[in-house]
């Protein structure tokens, strides 16, 4: 499902209009990236929960010269999914 399939889908569960489903996922998207960029969490009950991943310094192959080469640290976002999610996945 891309973007504008989201958008479309719920303008159409929820009975409003495509401008203010696209606003909606947009704040949304907005909302979770900005508190993502601080440190902390989001989560959403029974969905999951969204965080960021603290990545450490490693050795890896560049794999155009084949020389060992350090990536360095980084954070990463990370999602993990509630229960509800999971059990509707597997179903």
């Amino acid at each position: 499902m891309t973007k504008t399939e989201l958008i479309s889908a719920v303008a159409d569960q929820t009975g409003c209009t495509k401008k203010s489903a696209d606003e909606a996922v947009n704040a949304i998207v907005s909302i979770i990236t900005d508190t993502l960029a601080k440190g902390d969490k989001v989560s959403i009950v029974g969905f999951g929960t969204f965080e960021v991943r603290d990545r450490k310094e490693k050795q890896v192959i560049n794999p155009q010269t084949k020389k060992m080469m350090t990536a360095p640290a980084s954070k990463a976002p990370a999602f993990k999914a509630g229960q509800t999610l999971k059990n509707a996945v597997n179903k």
